[in-house]
């Protein structure tokens, strides 16, 4: 069974990027949390969600005479 919430620390592994970036996210606003109490917990959806926004499509570059076209 996946985890639906992880922690601050299990979402930095999940992006795979640092603990301090998961928070300035959340200090941002920037993606959706959770405050349980005093804890902070992120949603996977979330952050798929957040990963799925910053997706970025190739283009198609046309070469002509050694120049994009």
């Amino acid at each position: 069974m996946q985890k639906k919430y992880l922690t601050v620390e299990e979402a930095g592994e999940y992006l795979n990027t640092g603990v301090r970036f998961v928070r300035r996210l959340i200090a941002e606003r920037r993606i959706a949390f959770h405050k349980i109490g005093v804890h902070v917990r992120l949603a996977v959806d979330d952050l798929e969600a957040f990963v799925q926004a910053g997706r970025v499509e190739p283009v198609e570059v046309r070469w002509s005479g050694g120049r994009a076209a």
